[in-house]
């Protein structure tokens, strides 16, 4: 701490990056003086939560929302610790300013987890303030008083309301995080509980703000065109005649700048290279769209991507049968098991294709470049969606040389992102067409756009071997992951690290892993590799049980052996008896082993992902069409204690759909570099029809809490595909299952 600093205006100089203390209940000198109506008016009442004289407490949520309810579930932390009462909370998120709300992310499940203790923490120091001031205007012990309710409550009965306590709070000290106490969760009244999300209403109703709803003050419009094959370079274009047309203003072409690939994020690093192509500006979408459908550009294709899918498959299966490649794990003892005589064994060849993330609302970023006046500084404001707003300013400096200070990010509720708004390619195009007009400008990308420039979940394949005993015990497994890298390294999502189940628990295993180059660009998508890993491992699991012929569910509780931690209090690592307890939690609500018709079939598996304990089983029927539909999921969740249900609830559910979806319907193929799909009649989404019953129930541990956007959506795959076997005796190795010849209805 400086020389003459006092400890509150360290508080608000240093702020907090990522989980300490982050409160500011600071009130303007001499505001005791004032009308209520000041303070209500007052700037710089507090960071994450206001209270006005009224009794209305205004808490922030800090991190962006995608759909994954963290606008409510964080908030409802605080108002816990708070003793507030929800009813009286109104939620407003936080401005883009990491000096004050540290990392504002919302990606791999993080938001709960790196948050939970931080809110709780802000709740709590804002309870102790509103008890010293109770303490002080009632002129009693602190320690006879309560919060609860939006009340502080003397034991004789006597109450002030947060209302009528805030001015005074206000002054009071800020609390050493280390003397804070908090509720008994036995105690608690909001956290747990089933909440509405707090913007269910604007959503329904058309009234949310999304990046595409944007309209600022004398903006127009905008598309960008890029090759179609990755590495294509626009070397000139219909110029004339897309400037003739009716309603453009401007069109030029866009130079490729690697600048805005260069990331602080490592993940992220490298992807959000701006792509040389041809913007087009006129005064409304249809014009620009239109003119869009009649530009011929000449591109340069010389460097340009040679991808094929159909060349990825012949080669992944000659690295199969060569068995070449890095190895990552071994025992020693795989190959003795499997050349046992006495061991029964069984090799299988599984694929599961790139997809794309379709979120409902495409790509769109509005940009203003603002040209300094009379000697000062170029600015930048920004109206998008994003998952890391803070990585939009960080491009506007690498690749226009702005400072952070004179870039504004206005953060907008986005239409999706499962990974992909973590990656602002289409707002550097948006920055770079900006800097060439004079007023703001809003890119809006196709569908097709949309599709073909995607930064894909990558496809992948895995040889897998593996051996039982005579008794039907698990002697060997042996898994060859052959995938794809580029940029020098395995794509995100591509790749096995060795923690996966059953490797992780089970002593005889061996990894190989062999990668493909590809041009093709890849990103984080919902549970990036978990969500085709558990495809291949929880199937195969499923295929050695059978082999063995055992029942499904004790061969996979044999497996996690005794309860332990794999890695002593390690949260992101599993824990044998939380598996083996939300494994039987789904059996025992499934009713495993029930009767099933004739053409039905249950399956089952297990995951555990993003520190996440998750098992499901999947209901299936099939007619001799290969139609099938799945009539319900059982699912079984350990995430620790759960803040919002509601939310939660329809995390899982989300998962299911999506992975329903992805999983029959879903493939993105290419060829010489060129994606195949243009729209959804080429890349089908389920209907709302194929929608399954889905049950889902939760484990309150005393486990710290973890997230749920991503870890229900792996287990549906393989629950799904062990279905159809057992109805059909059919094993399904391949995703989607389109390609199987089976139909979802």
């Amino acid at each position: 701490m400086k020389p003459g600093m006092n400890r509150r205006t360290w508080l608000k100089s240093t702020a907090l990056f990522g989980g300490g203390l982050l409160l500011e209940l600071t009130v303007p000198a001499g505001v005791l003086a004032e009308e209520p109506d000041a303070l209500v008016k007052s700037a710089d009442l507090n960071f994450y939560v206001q209270i006005d004289p009224s009794g209305q407490i205004t808490i922030y949520a800090p991190n962006p929302e995608m759909g994954q309810g963290v606008t409510t579930s964080l908030p409802m932390i605080i108002a816990e610790e708070m003793g507030a009462r929800w009813d009286d909370v109104v939620v407003q998120a936080a401005p883009v300013d990491s000096s004050r709300f540290g990392l504002q992310g919302s990606g791999g499940s993080f938001s709960i987890p790196r948050r939970f203790d931080e809110m709780r923490r802000m709740g709590a120091s804002a309870r102790e303030m509103l008890v010293g001031a109770a303490a002080l205007l009632m002129e009693v012990d602190r320690q006879t008083l309560q919060a609860r309710e939006s009340t502080v409550v003397h034991t004789s009965g006597r109450s002030m309301t947060f209302g009528q306590l805030a001015t005074v709070a206000a002054q009071q000290p800020v609390p050493e995080p280390e003397f804070l106490s908090f509720k008994d969760p036995r105690a608690y009244t909001i956290i747990g509980t089933r909440v509405s999300g707090v913007d269910n209403l604007v959503v329904a109703t058309g009234l949310s703000n999304f990046g595409i709803d944007v309209d600022v003050p004398d903006m127009r419009y905008a598309t960008y065109t890029r090759c179609p094959r990755i590495g294509g370079v626009a070397l000139g274009f219909n110029e004339a005649e897309i400037k003739g047309l009716p309603g453009i203003t401007h069109a030029f072409i866009v130079a490729p700048d690697e600048r805005s690939g260069k990331a602080s994020m490592g993940f992220l690093d490298g992807l959000a290279v701006l792509r040389g192509g041809v913007a087009i500006v006129g005064e409304d979408t249809w014009s620009v769209m239109d003119a869009k459908n009649k530009l011929r550009v000449k591109w340069d294709e010389s460097s340009a991507s040679a991808d094929e899918w159909t060349r990825m498959v012949s080669r992944a299966r000659e690295i199969a049968a060569a068995g070449s490649g890095e190895l990552r794990m071994d025992s020693g003892q795989v190959d003795a098991q499997l050349a046992n005589p006495d061991n029964r064994t069984k090799e299988s060849f599984y694929q599961f294709p790139y997809v794309a993330h379709i979120c409902m609302e495409p790509m769109n970023c509005t940009a203003h470049y603002i040209k300094g006046k009379n000697g000062g500084a170029d600015g930048l404001e920004i109206w998008m969606g994003s998952q890391f707003p803070a990585q939009v300013k960080e491009i506007a400096g690498n690749m226009l040389g702005l400072k952070p200070e004179n870039v504004k990010v206005n953060l907008l509720r986005m239409g999706g992102g499962f990974g992909r708004r973590a990656i602002h390619d289409f707002a550097a195009e948006a920055m770079a067409i900006a800097r060439q007009v004079d007023f703001p400008v809003k890119l809006t990308w196709t569908r097709t756009d949309d599709i073909h420039n995607d930064f894909f979940r990558a496809g992948g394949f895995e040889n897998m071997q593996g051996a039982v005993t005579p008794e039907g015990k698990l002697a060997a497994w042996d898994q060859h992951y052959i995938g794809f890298e580029r940029l020098g390294r395995p794509v995100i999502g591509s790749g096995l690290r060795g923690n996966e189940l059953p490797m992780v628990a089970f002593a005889n295993s061996r990894i190989r892993q062999a990668m493909i180059k590809i041009d093709t660009p890849c990103g984080a998508w919902r549970a990036p590799g978990s969500n085709t890993n558990a495809f291949v491992e929880q199937s195969f699991i499923h295929e050695l049980a059978e082999l063995a012929g055992r029942d499904h569910l004790e061969f996979l509780l044999e497996l996690m052996g005794e309860p332990r931690w794999i890695k002593e209090g390690d949260i992101a690592a599993l824990n044998t008896g939380r598996a083996a307890d939300v494994i039987k939690l789904a059996g025992e609500k499934a009713a495993w082993g029930k009767s099933m018709p004739a053409g039905s079939g249950m399956g089952l598996a297990f995951y555990f992902c993003h520190a996440a304990h998750v098992a499901e089983i999947a209901e299936v029927s099939v007619d001799a069409q290969q139609n099938f539909h799945v009539d319900k999921v059982t699912v079984a969740v350990d995430v620790g204690p759960i803040v919002n249900k509601s939310g939660a609830i329809n995390q899982v559910q989300g998962s299911v759909v999506d992975g329903l979806s992805t999983m029959a319907l879903q493939q993105i193929t290419m060829r010489n570099g060129e994606i195949e799909q243009d729209n959804f009649h080429q890349y089908p989404v389920m209907r709302i029809g194929a929608t399954p019953q889905i049950d889902v129930h939760f484990i309150q541990s005393d486990n710290p809490p973890t997230g749920l956007g991503e870890p229900a959506l792996p287990p549906l795959a393989p629950a799904v595909a062990n279905a159809i076997y057992a109805a059909t005796g059919t094993r399904i190795r391949t995703m989607p299952l389109s390609e199987a010849g089976f139909k979802l209805v």
